[in-house]
């Protein structure tokens, strides 16, 4: 739990320096409190959306799936790709794997759910067992967890973003939807068809990474034994580097982000052990990933923001594209692209009546109805939308993403005429997927964040206020201390 709790200090100052706020005079209490919420929505290899996700019901099946076939001819494929890695590997499958794949292929949730869990607590009783044939596996496995809740929305998801990548492409998935759905529902996984799907939090597990060589080897580089050890150097070199920075000159700012842990044991030896530190590795990876394939074009959904990538992204449709250069700008064309584009998505789920000059007043008052009261009469939406919590988190947490990158390109503006452009635009995004999720804590604590930082502090805290009404987030004691730090005096804003 500790460990959990200094990954959401990280992630507290992480979006304090990306919004402007520091949290430095918060009292212990509230810092915490807001330190356990992020951990939960933004770190330590969590599903991004995870905290809002309900269980499916429990009669639900593969049969009841609009894509039942597509499912299971995945099924079918994970389970003899993951065959052939245990055999290749001379991996022992456990007793269970057998009976989950013919749970899964029957399109039992409930039996496949626990069994699946069963294989797990096995493997972490006994680490023989574990290869690259669990990765394979544990795709299959994401069915079950990503399609249940809202199936017509995760088909969308998932056909939306693999229409939009162009075949050929390499794709960094996030968190479960951005990982499980689009691999789920590709042509091929196995063979790269019509992209390599690789996803970003495993990418520092060894055997996921001999699963994607498995697959992808000798039509792209994957990462290596040595990428990995490499990069296992560098960030520790790096982080050393750093911590006796920060000894050396105590009054400078700090170096070292907060929740990195670097201490010297006493033979000298540097150590490190939080998850903090996994993601610099993670982060210094991607960047191998996308050097050593500088013919393949890019594109990412946003797990944890990575620091390197934020000077080349650009918004493509519910995602992001990674360009090979930098963008010294956003233009006009993309700015108005991404805007048409999302508010043509929204419409069908929440009606066209958000526009760029409707105020943060009237944003309120709409999701406290419809969204907090569940008043839908009259409502142009999908009422079936808005009653999903899963789905409602996941496309408001690709919004508020690509709302963070405006966020980012108005803090790097060359003059005060563009980063009023970049905030205008962060602004709307952030509306938009306040919108789509008022409960979001990701959402509310980006957008609470970002709106502070442009002093409007009284908007931050309706914010956080309405949030804090909508039934869940009843009794949710992290969102009121976020709405207590708002309120609190010594919130210091840069």
């Amino acid at each position: 739990m500790e460990k959990i709790i200094e990954c959401g200090f990280f992630c507290a100052n992480l979006l304090a320096e990306l919004s402007g706020i520091s949290l430095k005079h918060l009292n212990k209490t509230v810092k915490k409190s807001i330190g356990f919420l992020l951990a939960a929505i933004l770190g330590g290899g969590l599903a991004v959306y995870g905290c809002a996700k309900k269980q499916p019901e429990l009669s639900w099946s593969l049969d009841k799936s609009e894509a039942s076939v597509r499912l299971k001819q995945f099924l079918t494929a994970q389970e003899a790709q993951a065959r052939a890695l245990a055999k290749q590997d001379g991996n022992k499958l456990p007793s269970d794997f057998d009976a989950f794949y013919q749970a899964a292929e029957t399109g039992d949730w409930q039996d496949a759910t626990n069994l699946f869990q069963q294989m797990r607590k096995r493997l972490d009783g006994d680490s023989r067992l574990l290869g690259s044939w669990w990765s394979a596996t544990l795709d299959a496995a994401g069915v079950f967890w990503t399609f249940p809740p809202g199936d017509k929305y995760a088909i969308a998801f998932g056909n939306d973003i693999i229409q939009s990548i162009p075949a050929g492409s390499i794709y960094f998935g996030g968190a479960d939807p951005g990982r499980f759905v689009v691999t789920a529902l590709m042509e091929s996984h196995a063979d790269g068809k019509p992209f390599f799907m690789l996803s970003q939090n495993p990418l520092t597990d060894a055997t996921y990474l001999h699963y994607l060589r498995a697959m992808y080897g000798g039509k792209i580089h994957t990462p290596t034994d040595e990428d990995l050890q490499k990069s296992f150097q560098d960030y520790t070199t790096d982080a050393q580097r750093r911590q006796t920075h920060d000894q050396q000159f105590p009054n400078e700012p700090k170096q070292l982000k907060p929740g990195e842990e670097v201490r010297l044991d006493s033979n000298g030896r540097i150590q490190m052990s939080g998850q903090m530190n996994v993601i610099g590795v993670r982060e210094l990876l991607t960047k191998t990933i996308f050097d050593k394939n500088p013919d393949r074009k890019f594109y990412v959904v946003e797990g944890f923001p990575l620091d390197w990538m934020y000077p080349y992204l650009e918004p493509h449709g519910l995602i992001m594209k990674i360009n090979r250069q930098q963008l010294p700008e956003l233009s006009d064309e993309i700015v108005q692209r991404d805007r048409d584009y999302w508010t043509k998505y929204m419409m069908p789920m929440m009606g066209g009546w958000l526009k760029p000059d409707t105020t943060i007043g009237e944003v309120a008052a709409f999701v406290e109805k419809i969204h907090g009261k569940k008043g839908l009469s009259g409502f142009a939406g999908d009422p079936q939308f808005v009653q999903s919590e899963y789905w409602c988190n996941n496309f408001s947490k690709l919004r508020s993403s690509i709302g963070g990158l405006y966020a980012w390109q108005a803090r790097h503006a060359r003059d005060d005429a563009e980063k009023k452009r970049m905030n205008d635009a962060a602004d709307f995004a952030f509306r938009q997927a306040w919108t789509l999720c008022p409960y979001s804590l990701e959402t509310v604590f980006r957008y609470g964040g970002f709106l502070t930082s442009q002093n409007r502090r009284t908007d931050a805290l309706l914010v956080a206020e309405t949030a804090a009404k909508m039934p869940e987030m009843k009794g949710n004691g992290q969102l009121r201390s976020f709405v207590t730090a708002l309120g609190n005096p010594n919130l210091n804003v840069k």
